[in-house]
């Protein structure tokens, strides 16, 4: 408002001195403006990360925990163009598969967009497959737009990459961590357990021919039963799961960004781990990863 102001007063032509004041004036307004425009872009994305980090309730179903979306810059697409989505991603060069984008009118900030985003659009918002995000705010018109890129990594099979995995996460264990609120000291390395590689590909293949994102599966088992049937022995059972991320590193940095997946990364109860992944081109995500950690 104090930008719209301020430009009232250009019509008035003031000379010289006035008329420098003037424009540096409405300039700075502007600026003013924009930036805190910007501040509320990168708000809600903040506010959007933070909804899908607790599980919450949409439409009648509790969401998984998920890891947040990274903000990325071409999908800061212009507010009130509806235009075609894919030849827009596709100028800007994102190889996106899927997308959706969400316009808004009328919120004056991001928690104002926030409150509708969880009214009227949860079920996108908490969509797992997605794990870009771009937000633009122009007044009080607002464009949302999330996407899920092309699968770009070279991907050994499932004991490899769940191998790179625990290799990455035993690294990551040797250092103190803050989880959310919760401190961890460095944990012991954890070590590969056959039996729950083969529970955790089990889950990830399940997810990615089902096209579902849960810890219960499609016949209502949890870790603890999967594993159990398996023929792990072990007392104590933790899982993590993430979709639509083609490296194990890229799955490993949303883990970590999450409190509770990063609380079972450090958790120094746990002593073993297997993981894999698992592809569907016809599922939504396109790939699934699982990681089942235990303590025998």
């Amino acid at each position: 408002m104090k930008a719209a102001r301020v430009a009232l007063v250009k019509p008035t032509q003031p000379q010289g001195r006035s008329r420098l004041a003037a424009w540096t004036l409405l300039l700075a307004g502007m600026a003013v403006a924009g930036t805190a425009q910007a501040d509320d872009s990168s708000a809600l994305t903040s506010l959007i990360n933070d909804y899908r980090l607790a599980p919450a309730s949409c439409e009648g179903q509790t969401s998984e925990e998920l890891p947040p979306l990274a903000a990325d810059p071409r999908l800061v697409l212009p507010v009130g163009r509806a235009g075609d989505l894919q030849q827009a991603l596709s100028a800007v060069g994102y190889p996106m598969v899927n997308v959706q984008a969400i316009s808004l009118s009328g919120p004056r900030d991001a928690l104002a967009a926030l409150k509708v985003l969880r009214e009227s659009f949860c079920k996108v918002v908490l969509d797992p497959q997605f794990v870009d995000i771009g937000v633009n705010r122009q007044d009080r018109e607002w464009r949302i737009v999330l996407a899920r890129p092309l699968l770009a990594g070279r991907l050994g099979d499932w004991q490899a990459e769940g191998q790179k995995l625990l290799e990455q996460v035993n690294a990551m264990r040797g250092q103190a961590r803050q989880c959310g609120t919760q401190s961890f000291a460095a944990a012991a390395p954890l070590a590969w357990n056959v039996t729950l590689g083969t529970t955790a590909e089990t889950h990830s293949r399940a997810m990615a021919n089902g096209n579902f994102f849960a810890h219960q599966d499609r016949d209502g088992r949890t870790p603890g039963d999967r594993a159990e049937l398996a023929g792990y022995s072990g007392q104590r059972i933790g899982e993590n799961i993430a979709a639509g991320l083609d490296t194990a590193s890229k799955v490993l940095d949303g883990w970590l960004a999450s409190p509770g997946h990063c609380a079972n990364l450090m958790n120094p109860q746990f002593s073993e781990l297997g993981a894999a992944y698992a592809t569907d081109p016809k599922s939504d995500a396109g790939i699934y990863w699982t990681a089942v950690f235990g303590a025998p």
